[in-house]
């Protein structure tokens, strides 16, 4: 399901940004991409100068700003109708060493931390995609306070069993240094079915080249697998105040349309849109996800 992360990677898709100093919204060069890490251990990208702000938390398991030159540039194609549209986009990671048994709602923590100490206490939007979104839903309902507006893009309040097992084998390969086997488990994704193994087992060692030059600490891998294989949001979604924009595929394996129904109908103020006859990487390099989110929230 987080795979959308490794294949915008490898197509270019990285983070990046300019540093924006703490606390302070300080005009920069919007076409100049630079990084930094938080006091709190979040390393983040900012890009744009514009006097509104969106927090983007991406997909994983695992977070990271890609090193190379490309990838990092890459980012701008995704993050830039946004800062066109007048937004600084802070891309903010999960913090580094998160202890074992951290949730998906501790992360929403750590992420609420951020905004009040690098963003002055609010930030306009919050975009959350895949396993941010997951994220999201709990910084919304225990953190409204921070922000005017939640986007969950292709994620909802709970998982497919099958979603849940696909990310851990993954986070686990890559935690243990087994590159060409997460390779291989990557394209599940995308070659699905028995009759596709022997593909996949082919093409691995070339897919899994993106995650060996990878900075995350094998630790958190591991953590965010097993946060996932215990999420379920469900219980906090009557308390989200904020408005909410639900974006998902209809033929989504990992957040299917009756997960998406529940949720919203569980959520006061929510508005859904549906992108049919997509999945969840469909979904994610359509191209769809910003021009619905700028629609909406201006």
């Amino acid at each position: 399901m987080w795979l959308v992360g490794a294949f915008a990677l490898l197509a270019a898709i990285g983070a990046a940004g300019v540093l924006v100093a703490r606390r302070e919204r300080a005009r920069v060069d919007a076409s100049t991409p630079r990084v930094a890490v938080a006091a709190n251990g979040m390393e983040y990208a900012v890009l744009g100068d514009g006097r509104k702000t969106i927090l983007f938390i991406p997909g994983g398991p695992g977070s990271e700003i890609p090193t190379g030159g490309l990838a990092r540039k890459g980012i701008l194609g995704q993050l830039k109708p946004y800062t066109e549209a007048g937004y600084t986009v802070w891309q903010v990671c999960r913090r580094r060493n998160m202890p074992v048994g951290h949730t998906v709602a501790d992360m929403a923590d750590d992420y609420a931390r951020f905004i009040r100490e690098e963003l002055g206490g609010h930030v306009d939007v919050v975009i959350g995609e895949s396993y941010g979104g997951m994220i999201a839903i709990y910084l919304a309902a225990d953190h409204a306070a921070l922000t005017g507006r939640v986007v969950l893009a292709l994620a909802a309040a709970t998982i497919t069993d099958s979603g849940r097992e696909l990310d851990r084998r993954w986070a686990r390969a890559r935690a243990e240094g087994r590159f060409s086997d997460a390779g291989a488990i990557a394209l599940e994704y995308v070659l699905r079915g028995d009759e596709m193994a022997g593909l996949r087992h082919r093409l691995g060692p070339l897919v899994g080249r993106m995650f060996a030059n990878s900075h995350i600490p094998a630790g958190d891998l591991l953590v965010e697998g097993d946060a996932e294989a215990s999420f379920d949001a469900r219980g906090v979604l009557g308390r989200i105040t904020v408005p909410v924009l639900l974006l998902c595929g209809d033929s989504d394996q990992f957040f299917t349309p009756d997960i998406v129904r529940e949720t919203a109908a569980g959520i006061p103020d929510c508005t859904v849109v549906w992108f049919e006859g997509m999945g969840h990487m469909r979904a994610a390099m359509s191209g769809r996800i910003p021009r619905e989110v700028l629609a909406w929230i201006q």
